[in-house]
Order: structure tokens, then sequence, then C-alpha cells
């Protein structure tokens, strides 16, 4: 298992600083959860700074109740403290992402406004069958081929399917850059290394990325502390805060925690969960120090 902690580079100048967790409720949280999050904590707590806990719920096929409850539980466990969450309240909740949609909505509807967006008909499997090139392990969704993007924000609901998903149009061929407080320089271009997102979903859902920039942005999240496998959605969110017209966070992405096979840690790591390490005894010192 790799468990080289991560350097730690100075913090950004942004005051006052503001951190956050943000898990999903769709299973048990593992030890690479914990790496990422400490990370987060640690680097709130120098600054001086608000740890935010946001409650990601929105995928209403794998959220589980038991898993917010078990969350908050294991987090405190470990050795997490929040200011702010769902659990204790504070000034810019709701602090659970199912209880945020007006925020979401507005947003959509500026996006729309502006002409950023376009109503897509397309199933998962038209796109997997017809996309350009497939996304590395780290990042699934596959380049847009284009097939609805002659569609406008103001197509008419008659020449469209009764399920479509809103689209971001990416400005082909721009390069998205910015310096990652721990992976240094990243570059990516718009239509080659990724292509129009989804910021909406079928079934009427906001997107991951969508309801990230916009909690990131609503919650006044200063610095955004969170796994190497996103670094290419910080691409796609830095499209969307410019397009909203708002500051973007700073970042700084973690290297993952892997198994013994070089597999990176997911939920399907019960044997590594936060939950099973504690029934075996295990301290959350002891699991913290094999990271020095």
């Amino acid at each position: 298992m790799n468990t080289s902690p991560a350097p730690s580079p100075p913090f950004p100048p942004a005051s006052p600083y503001r951190g956050r967790l943000a898990p999903s409720p769709t299973g048990l949280l593992h030890l690479g959860h914990a790496r990422t999050f400490w990370t987060a904590q640690e680097r709130c707590r120098a600054a001086g700074g608000t740890l935010v806990l946001r409650n990601e719920d929105l995928d209403s096929t794998r959220y589980k109740m038991e898993f917010v409850d078990a969350m908050i539980e294991d987090l405190r466990w470990f050795g997490f403290e929040w200011q702010e969450g769902p659990d204790c309240g504070g000034g810019f909740g709701p602090y659970s992402q199912s209880e945020r949609m007006r925020f979401y909505l507005d947003a959509l509807e500026k996006l729309r406004a502006g002409g950023f967006i376009y109503p897509c008909t397309c199933s998962r499997k038209d796109i997997q069958a017809a996309s350009r090139a497939p996304h590395a392990n780290d990042d699934a969704e596959p380049i847009y081929p284009g097939t609805c993007r002659d569609k406008s924000p103001s197509t008419p609901n008659s020449q469209l399917s009764t399920r479509f998903a809103w689209r971001f149009r990416v400005p082909d061929g721009e390069t998205i850059a910015f310096v990652d407080g721990n992976c240094g320089a990243q570059r990516f271009i718009a239509g080659k290394d990724f292509g129009d997102f989804v910021v909406w979903r079928q079934d009427d859902v906001p997107a991951y990325q969508l309801a990230c920039a916009v909690d990131d942005a609503a919650m006044g999240i200063t610095e955004v502390v969170r796994g190497a496998d996103l670094l290419l959605s910080t691409a796609r969110q830095l499209l969307l805060h410019r397009a909203l017209g708002w500051m973007p966070p700073v970042f700084f992405h973690c290297e993952l925690l892997r198994d013994e096979n070089g597999v990176r840690l997911a939920k399907r790591h019960d044997a590594l969960s936060l939950r099973a390490l504690r029934g075996a005894g295990r301290t959350p010192e002891e699991l913290r120090a094999a990271w020095r």
C-alpha cells in the first residue's frame, strides 16, 4: 500500500481560509478518504480557518441514510472536527446537497440564459458508441461526440425527447491551466482532454460538476483539498466558475491511497473501511502514524 504523505507547500493567501470535507453517503468511508480529509483538516488548522462538512447526497440511486449517520460517526471517531455542517449548522447552510436545489436551479438558469449549455438527448450507450476517445481510469467520462451541439438553450421541448440532460459547451482548443498546490502546473485542452459535460442529468438532478462548483462558491470555500483523480474535474469546474462570474477557489489534489496491488482504494474495499478498522481494534493514532 502506498502510504507516502503528500508534501505541503505554502498555503494560499486568501483570508479567511475556508476548507471543506465533502463525502458522499454511498458507502462506508475508507482509509483513503481519511487521509485526504486529514490533509484538508491539517491545512485548514494551519491556516487558522473554518472547516465545513458537506453531505453530498444527490445520488439517490446509491445514497442511504444509514451511510450519513455512519459517515459522521466515523469521521468523529477518527478525530475530525468541523465548525459547520449538517449536524451542527452554520451560516452557509443547508449542508446537505439534497436540500440545496434552489442554488443549483439558479445556476442552471444563469448558464442557460448565457448560452453556455444545451439540451442533450443522448443516452450513455449512445455516447459510448459514438465517443471519439475514452478517458483514463481516473476519469470515467468519455469525450462527448457533439451529437446534440446544434441544439440551443431555447430549443422547444417538442423537438426533444421527454428526457434530456443539460450539457456544458466547452471552448474547443482552449487550454485550461491552473497551478495545483500539490501536483503543480496543470494544463488541459478543452475538446481534447475533456469534452462537453453534463451539468444537469436526465433524471432531473444536478450533476457533480455543477453541484460542486455551486456549493464551493456559495459556501465561500477558499481551498479545495481532494484526490488527484479529480484533476480533470477541476478544469471543468473552472469553466463553470468563469461562466457564472465567480472567483474559483485554489486546489490541492492529494495522491491516492492504493492497496497492495496498486489499485486505488474504493468503497468496495470493505476491509479498509474506517468502520472495519475500528472494529478490528485499530486506533486513529496508529493509522495516521503509518502516513508519516
